[in-house]
C-alpha cells in the first residue's frame, strides 16, 4: 500500500504539461494547453490540459483525470504501476505501508513482481548476448530478412542448445523464482530442472509498459513445436497480452488503426518497413480482452490473416470474440492475404505501399465479413436458407452490447430474411452485463452531455469552489452541511474540510492531489467529476470569497428553515412550550435578518466552451 501523502507530494513535484507532453503534442491555447483526445478518434483537439489544476479534460469523450489517471489510460496501467512510473519520472522513491516489517526488512524486501521482473531482464540480456556469438542464429535472421537494426529494436536474442545455459547468469539456479518465471522446467520424477527454451530464436514479450514479462522461442532446426511461448505466470497471460504492443502504441495512434497479425515475424517485418502499428496475439485467438486493449487506443483495428484456411477460421474466432467488446464507435475490418502469402511474405515481395493498397482496397467491415461468413452455404432464395442464417446469426448478435451497432445488425438480418425488426428485438435475447473490467483496462468513456441550462445544485456548486479554492474550507462551519441530503457532494466537502483541519491535506492543494486523495473513498466519484467540471465550464471563480460569503448565508438560511418547519410541524400534534414558543420568534426574527441570496444556487450549468 502507498502512502496517501506520498501520492499527494507526488503530484505536488509533478508537472502534467511535461507527463501529457511527452506523449501528445501539445499546443498552448489561453491558460491551457490542448491536444487531439488519445481515447477517441478526432481531428479537432478537444482534450485539454490545465498546468494550473494540474487536470486534463476532454470535452469530446469525457476523460479527465490526474498525472496518474492519465498513465493508467494512456499506457494501460495499475494505479500502483502508475504511481512507479511518475516517481521514476521525478527520481522519488515510493515507499510502502509494511504493517509491523521494520524499516531495515522493508527496505529488503522486493515484490515478487519486481523480482520476477528482474528475472526476464537478465534472461533477455544473455539472450541478446549469446545472439551475437550464434553464427547459426544471425544466418537465421538474414535469411528471413531480418536487419540488425530490426533485431535490436525488438530485442532479438538466441537460447544456447546446453540444458542449463541460464546457469551461467543466475548462479543459484535452482531457486524456486526461476521455474514461477517459466524461465525453467522442473522434472516432476528426478526433480532435474533445465532451460525452457533451447536452440531457438528468442522473442521478448513486453507488458503495455515496456518490461519484459515472457519469451516466444522460434526453433531453428525444424523441431516441435516451431513455436514455443512461456507459461502463464504472475506477470504474463496470453489472453491479455499483444507481441509488439508496446512499441505499436505511436505507430497505431500515427496511422490512425491497429493492424493485428498472426506471428511474431509478421509483426517485426512490417515495422522494418516502416509499418509500425502491427501487433500479434500469442499462440492463441485473438480474445476480448486484446479487443478492449486496442479500442483504449483506437476506434479502429484491423485483422489481417493468412488466405488459407487456417487463416479463416482465426478469423472467425477473432469476430466472434471480438463482439462482446465493440463499442458503438468502433470500426473493425477484415483481410485476407493470397493463399501463398503471410504479411511477413507480401511485405518482403510487393512492399509497403502494396500492403497498404491491399488493406485498403480488401479490407472488410465486420458486418460484411460476417454476413458473407453466415450465407457462403446457404441460399437465401429458401425458406430454409433464410431461416438458417437467422438461427446462425442469432448468437452472435446477441453478444453485441453496443446498442447501435446491435440494432444495425438486426437491421440487416431483417433486410437479408425479411423477418420483422420487431420479431427479432423479441427473439434475440439481450446482451449479458459487461464483466467487471480489468484493473490494466481503460474506463468506459462518457458520451458528451448535450449543453444544459438547469440550474447548478448548491451541494455541487460548493464542492466546485472548495475544489479550486481548498483554502475557503476552513472558513466554511462544517455543522453548517446539510449531511443528511442525499447529495453526495456535502458529504465531499465535509470529508475536504476534516482532512484539511487535521492535517491530511495541504490547503494549497491542486485539484488533481484532492482528486487522488479521496480516489479510494466514498467521495472519490465525486472529486473526480467536478474537477473535470471546473474545466467546462464557463462560471468564474475570481470573486471566490465572495461566493463562499453567499453559500454561507445560503446554509444558516436553509438551516434555520428547517428549525422552524420542525417546530411549526410538532406545533400541529401537540401545544407548543413556551420555550418553543420563545425560540421560533427568535428564529423567525434571524431569518428576516437573513435576506435571501438571489442569484445563489441558481448558477447555470457549465456550458461547453
Amino acid at each position: 500500500m502507498i502512502p496517501r501523502d506520498f501520492i499527494d507530494e507526488l503530484l505536488a513535484r509533478v508537472d502534467l504539461v511535461d507527463v501529457v507532453g511527452k506523449r501528445l503534442k501539445l499546443k498552448k491555447s489561453g491558460a491551457n494547453y490542448f491536444a487531439c483526445c488519445p481515447f477517441h478518434g478526432e481531428k479537432t483537439p478537444s482534450f485539454s490540459v490545465s498546468p494550473a489544476r494540474q487536470f486534463y479534460h476532454c470535452f469530446g469523450c469525457g476523460a479527465h483525470g490526474t498525472a496518474i489517471t492519465f498513465l493508467m489510460e494512456y499506457e494501460g496501467l495499475g494505479f500502483v504501476e502508475a504511481v512507479e512510473a511518475l516517481a521514476a519520472e521525478t527520481g522519488m522513491q515510493v515507499p510502502r505501508a509494511q504493517g509491523t516489517l521494520s524499516a531495515a526488512e522493508a527496505a529488503q524486501q522486493k515484490s515478487e513482481r519486481q523480482l520476477l521482473l528482474e528475472a526476464h531482464a537478465k534472461a533477455a540480456d544473455f539472450y541478446r548476448r549469446s545472439l551475437e556469438r550464434s553464427p547459426k542464429a544471425r544466418a537465421y535472421l538474414e535469411q528471413r530478412g531480418i536487419l540488425p537494426a530490426t533485431a535490436e529494436r525488438f530485442g532479438l536474442g538466441y537460447a544456447p542448445p546446453e540444458w542449463q545455459a541460464l546457469s551461467a547468469v543466475f548462479p543459484h539456479y535452482g531457486e524456486p523464482l526461476l521455474e514461477k518465471a517459466g524461465l525453467v522446467i522442473a522434472n516432476p520424477d528426478s526433480g532435474k530442472r533445465y532451460d525452457r527454451f533451447r536452440d531457438r530464436l528468442i522473442f521478448p514479450i513486453h507488458d503495455r509498459q515496456g518490461k519484459i514479462i515472457a519469451f516466444g522461442g522460434r526453433s531453428l532446426d525444424g523441431g516441435e513445436p516451431k513455436y514455443l511461448n512461456s507459461p502463464e505466470t504472475p506477470l504474463f497471460e496470453k489472453g491479455r497480452t499483444l507481441y509488439g504492443l508496446a512499441l505499436a502504441r505511436d505507430g497505431i495512434r500515427e496511422a490512425g488503426f491497429a493492424l493485428v497479425t498472426e506471428g511474431y515475424v509478421d509483426v517485426i517485418m512490417l515495422a522494418q518497413h516502416g509499418l509500425t502499428n502491427a501487433v500479434a496475439a500469442l499462440g492463441t485467438a485473438t480474445t476480448g480482452e486484446h479487443v478492449r486493449t486496442l479500442l483504449a487506443l483506437t476506434d479502429h483495428v484491423v485483422f489481417c490473416f493468412d488466405g488459407d484456411e487456417a487463416g479463416r477460421r482465426a478469423a472467425w474466432r477473432a469476430l466472434e470474440n471480438s463482439l462482446e467488446a465493440l463499442k458503438d464507435d468502433s470500426r473493425l475490418r477484415f483481410v485476407f492475404l493470397p493463399p501463398e502469402h503471410d504479411p511477413d511474405s507480401f511485405v518482403r515481395a510487393n512492399g509497403a505501399d502494396a500492403f497498404r493498397a491491399l488493406l485498403a482496397e480488401a479490407a472488410k467491415p465486420l458486418t460484411t465479413y460476417l454476413f458473407d461468413e453466415l450465407t457462403r452455404d446457404e441460399d437465401l432464395h429458401t425458406a430454409e436458407g433464410r431461416a438458417r442464417l437467422a438461427h446462425l446469426a442469432k448468437p452472435l448478435i446477441a453478444k453485441i452490447r453496443a446498442p447501435m451497432l446491435r440494432l444495425q445488425l438486426e437491421k440487416e438480418l431483417a433486410d437479408r430474411t425479411g423477418l420483422a425488426i420487431e420479431t427479432l428485438h423479441e427473439w434475440i435475447p439481450p446482451a449479458e452485463a459487461a464483466p467487471p473490467s480489468s484493473p490494466r483496462a481503460a474506463p468506459p468513456r462518457r458520451a458528451r452531455p448535450p449543453a444544459r441550462c438547469a440550474p447548478l445544485p448548491l451541494a455541487a456548486l460548493l464542492l466546485r469552489l472548495l475544489i479550486a479554492h481548498p483554502l475557503l474550507a476552513a472558513r466554511l462551519p462544517v455543522e453548517l452541511l446539510p449531511l443528511d441530503e442525499p447529495e453526495p457532494e456535502w458529504r465531499a466537502c465535509a470529508a475536504l474540510i476534516d482532512a484539511i483541519e487535521v492535517g491530511t491535506l495541504d490547503a494549497r492543494a491542486t485539484p488533481a492531489i484532492l482528486v487522488e486523495h479521496f480516489r479510494s473513498s466514498e467521495h472519490g466519484e465525486a472529486f473526480s467529476r467536478h474537477a473535470a467540471a471546473l474545466l467546462e465550464e464557463t462560471h468564474s471563480w475570481e470573486d471566490a470569497e465572495s461566493t463562499l460569503n453567499d453559500v454561507v448565508h445560503t446554509l444558516r438560511r436553509r438551516r434555520l428553515e428547517r428549525e422552524i418547519d420542525s417546530l411549526i410541524a410538532l406545533g400541529r400534534q401537540r401545544k407548543l412550550t413556551p420555550e418553543e414558543t420563545l425560540r421560533i420568534g427568535e428564529l423567525l426574527r434571524e431569518k428576516a435578518r437573513l435576506t435571501p441570496v438571489g442569484t445563489l444556487g441558481t448558477l447555470p450549468a457549465p456550458q461547453p466552451p
